[in-house]
């Protein structure tokens, strides 16, 4: 793919019932990291419920969900304490629900480690190792992606082509009033450049 111009590869973010930290992925994930290769992770093939059958809840309320939980599995199952830190990986739909509740997370592995302990830091000290879209469509949820992974871990995105996906694209981050230029750049362009290789773009 790469000797075919290809720049990056976009990823489901789970194999049957195998999440990111299993060990084939775990072994692709450093292969990327090996080959200086960005990663796209987007949600799919989200668990089956007639209560999710009304309302677009599978979209709603399962693809943040489903993006959450692959997260939590590359802090939890080890796998950013394993894989080489070169590896760029960045997830749709502002990361799902990780920046609302990553004290959650941490009050778990302070006072739970028995059950989750299985990294040797808490989930906020890992929120710069991974990037998230803008795909949140609201100023304040996006105030809180900068406030809680770093301006420079946001990308523009748009969910193209899917049907809940923003548009025009980039549209709350360019009217944004929370965010300065120099925040507003780094979102719109010079994060991208970053995560894709600057002789990607």
């Amino acid at each position: 793919c790469l000797d075919n111009g290809h720049r990056g590869v976009e990823i489901g973010n789970h194999v049957g019932d195998q999440d990111l930290d299993s060990e084939g992925v775990v072994m692709f994930l450093q292969h990327c990291a090996d080959r200086d290769v960005p990663v796209f992770v987007h949600p799919w093939d989200m668990a089956s419920s007639p209560r999710l059958d009304r309302w677009m809840a599978q979209w709603l309320t399962a693809m943040p969900a489903e993006t959450h939980l692959s997260i939590l599995a590359l802090i939890l199952g080890g796998v950013f304490d394993r894989v080489d830190e070169r590896l760029r990986i960045a997830f749709a739909h502002g990361g799902g629900s990780f920046a609302f509740w990553v004290g959650r997370m941490d009050n778990a592995w302070h006072n739970r480690n028995d059950v989750i302990g299985t990294s040797p830091f808490p989930p906020s000290y890992y929120a710069g190792r991974f990037y998230v879209d803008s795909v949140v469509f609201d100023d304040r949820a996006l105030r809180l992606l900068v406030d809680t992974l770093g301006a420079s871990n946001v990308l523009v995105g748009s969910d193209y082509p899917y049907p809940l996906g923003e548009r025009p694209a980039g549209n709350v981050v360019a009217n944004s009033p929370s965010l300065d230029a120099e925040t507003r750049s780094l979102i719109t362009s010079g994060n991208a450049r970053r995560f894709l290789g600057a002789s990607a773009v």
